[in-house]
């Protein structure tokens, strides 16, 4: 069983975690209405809008979806460890029922699976 202080611990770095996901997906992307999905948006850089200066927003867009797509699974990541940790079902491995190893949990606070499992 997981002590009280660890728990307080992991759920403390967890929602800050998630703070600072929020703050930098909110610097290149919106927030859908009535969901949690994120939508990177284009660039628009100012000026010129010759062929090189469209490559690279496009270049730029690109980079974004990608680092978009990533900040979100882990935000669904972390969204999903405060649940268990709301309904008391929280450092339980999703494959084999056991308790997750404190310090894979201190690594990975949104950690699903036990080390074992996880290979």
């Amino acid at each position: 069983m997981i002590k009280k202080e660890d728990l307080n611990f992991l759920k403390k770095a967890l929602e800050e975690e998630k703070k600072k996901i929020i703050s930098e997906l909110e610097k290149f992307a919106k927030k859908e209405k009535g969901g949690k999905d994120w939508t990177a948006q284009f660039p628009k850089f100012n000026g010129e809008s010759s062929l090189e200066r469209a490559a690279d927003e496009v270049e730029e867009y690109s980079s974004r979806l990608s680092l978009e797509f990533n900040l979100e699974k882990r935000l669904k990541e972390i969204d999903l460890a405060l649940k268990k940790i709301r309904k008391g079902k929280f450092g339980i491995c999703e494959k084999c029922k056991k308790e997750i190893e404190i310090e894979r949990l201190k690594a990975n606070p949104a950690a699903r699976f036990c080390t074992k499992c996880r290979k």
